[in-house]
């Protein structure tokens, strides 16, 4: 069965959600790689702004490729989890309940998501350039330096991913 989800993620969405699910999202998420994530993680220990609010928001662990003329984004598929599972728990804890990425994730991360209640939903590797289609707006928010790793604001449409670990802790990976 596939899901109309959109965005922002309430309690009662994330709740829904089983481990298996298919989903098709709408609205608004945040793209994050590691380089973001260790910053985002360096801010929240020292009493720092977040880059954009992580309650009911969704990180999508990628770095998108710059946008060719008249597109709003260029090439853009999920990174490996496991590469921001040392930043996810805090992050987790301070209120980010939705991330998106491809992988397995470390025991801390899925024990996380399970104390705090939320998810992990998986992107399909190797179809970067179809994922850009689902995408109608981008907007670079925070960490300019990085490039194509800063935090940018996405509008998605449709975006095809499935709930890899659910609230409970349930997963299919």
């Amino acid at each position: 069965m596939n899901l109309n989800i959109s965005t922002p993620f309430t309690t009662e969405t994330i709740r829904k959600l089983k481990a298996g699910d298919t989903i098709s999202l709408t609205g608004e998420i945040y793209t994050a790689r590691d380089a973001a994530h260790k910053l985002m993680a360096e801010a929240l220990k020292n009493g720092q702004p977040a880059p954009f609010t992580y309650e009911g928001n969704a990180v999508f662990y990628a770095g998108p490729c710059p946008a060719p003329p008249g597109k709003p984004i260029g090439s853009v598929g999920p990174t490996t989890a496991g590469r921001m599972d040392a930043y996810s728990p805090a992050l987790i804890a301070a209120g980010l309940r939705v991330m998106i990425g491809k992988g397995e994730r470390a025991p801390a991360v899925t024990e996380a998501i399970k104390k705090h209640g939320g998810l992990y939903l998986v992107a399909v590797g190797g179809v970067a350039a179809l994922m850009a289609k689902c995408i109608t707006k981008s907007e670079e928010v925070a960490y300019s330096e990085l490039s194509t790793e800063s935090v940018k604001r996405l509008e998605v449409e449709n975006l095809p991913l499935v709930v890899a670990i659910d609230h409970t802790g349930e997963s299919i990976l």
